[in-house]
């Protein structure tokens, strides 16, 4: 792959936040040109495949779902890199049809017929929400005993599985696109936005070419989303408050496809439901911005690179209607509204955009909670606890006498117990 080299940047304290950049070939081959090796340095930076696919092993890509068609299911797991390791962290409804099962079913296929591993499990499992509890996280957890509802929820119960499977990037993938291709070049994007950082402390973000809508007839390319528009104006007012200086940086508010250091995404607090992206990017501000003292130094001392990367692709996925876009608006302005970095124009801003739209940040059904980092978890708990969690599962087909193969997570082998085995109950 062949990406600009970002030159344009805004700096908070440790966060160096990049302005978005192209992708100018989607493969560009193995070696590097006469020009880039004998320069060190050059407009276009060349990622070889091979440092791609490096890349690619230390991966696992979560996909949060949540009742997708099965073939839009299908068509984002084809276009996932075959090095990347896949987590499933379903929200999908039991009734009347067992649409988990559904997806279950379909991820197993997907692995025996590809020699592929991957892991599922439901989010509102109980055996779960009892993991997270005794793990010492309590806050993810509502009164029935199950991990709550939200979109943020399940990235985090992804980023605590793909913690315990030992890759050191995570990455999401939105489960509702229609483009297997765009889904390849987000994760190949992903990989060369690593390669060209030198801090160990990074994210990279996915700026959509388009958007596509049909209109009078006609398909008319999107520059952006409409809830993208709304959530990148008041990230970019709130950092211009805060230094003084208008920007436009911000492209990627709301990326559902991103990807983070697992280090990173450890010492990050989440937000719920939708307020998860553009949250992502005031927690770095509240945590490395300078602004507070951080209980992170050596993340201080090291640095925070955000790269935003604008693919070719476009963005084709489902389109939920007008009462979805409204609660992610709603979500996103409030995690901004409610955060301690957020100055009084941007506050003053937020409230008279949703004064117009008939509500007010102070709308205890759109309030948005940030939850404890998860590296304060007791891993050893969790994944003891794991093990019994009646909806996970781990996938692996590799069948040859000649290769010595493990399940992405391993536990501690008890006498008796069939590790991987899947047990039948369904969460309610």
């Amino acid at each position: 792959m062949r990406i600009e080299v970002p030159i344009n940047s805004e700096r908070l304290g440790a966060v160096h936040l990049f302005d978005t950049v192209d992708v100018y070939e989607l493969d560009s081959g193995l070696e590097k040109s006469v020009s880039e090796v004998d320069l060190g340095w050059h407009q276009v930076r060349h990622v070889p495949f091979d440092e791609i696919n490096e890349i690619e092993r230390r991966m696992a890509i979560v996909v949060p779902c949540k009742d997708e068609r099965l073939k839009l299911l299908k068509g984002v797991l084809s276009g996932i890199p075959h090095d990347c390791l896949v987590i499933l962290v379903s929200n999908s409804a039991g009734v009347p049809v067992d649409r988990f099962e559904m997806e279950r079913e379909a991820l197993e296929a997907f692995c025996r017929l590809l020699d592929r591993s991957a892991i599922i499990v439901h989010q509102r499992d109980s055996g779960l929400g009892a993991a997270f509890v005794e793990a010492g996280m309590p806050e993810l957890v509502d009164d029935e005993g199950r991990v709550r509802h939200g979109k943020g929820e399940g990235m985090m119960v992804g980023v605590a599985l793909a913690k315990l499977t030992g890759r050191d990037i995570v990455g999401f993938i939105d489960a509702d696109n229609y483009v297997p291709g765009a889904v390849h070049e987000y994760v190949k994007s992903y990989a060369a936005g690593f390669a060209v950082s030198p801090s160990p402390h990074t994210m990279v973000r996915i700026s959509w070419s388009s958007k596509p809508k049909i209109q009078g007839g006609e398909l008319f390319f999107n520059r952006w989303g409409r809830t993208s528009q709304v959530t990148n104006r008041f990230l970019n007012l709130l950092l211009s408050e805060i230094t003084g200086f208008g920007t436009e940086i911000i492209t990627t508010g709301n990326s559902g496809e991103h990807a983070i250091c697992l280090d990173l995404a450890l010492l990050m607090n989440f937000g719920s439901g939708f307020s998860v992206e553009p949250y992502e990017y005031l927690n770095l501000f509240e945590l490395f911005g300078g602004l507070a003292e951080s209980p992170h130094p050596e993340v201080m001392r090291q640095g925070v690179r955000v790269y935003q990367i604008e693919t070719r692709n476009p963005h084709f996925h489902e389109d939920k209607g007008a009462d979805h876009l409204q609660e992610m608006r709603l979500q996103a302005l409030n995690a901004l509204y409610q955060s301690p970095i957020c100055g009084p124009r941007t506050q003053e801003e937020i409230s008279a955009f949703l004064g117009g739209q008939g509500t007010s940040p102070a709308d205890d059904a759109t309030a948005v909670t940030s939850y404890p980092a998860l590296a304060n978890l007791d891993w050893n708990r969790f994944l003891e606890r794991l093990a019994s969690v009646p909806t996970f599962e781990q996938f692996e087909f590799i069948e040859s006498a000649h290769v010595v193969t493990r399940a992405p997570i391993s536990f501690p082998s008890v006498e008796g117990d069939d590790e991987g085995h899947r047990r039948e109950a369904r969460p309610a």
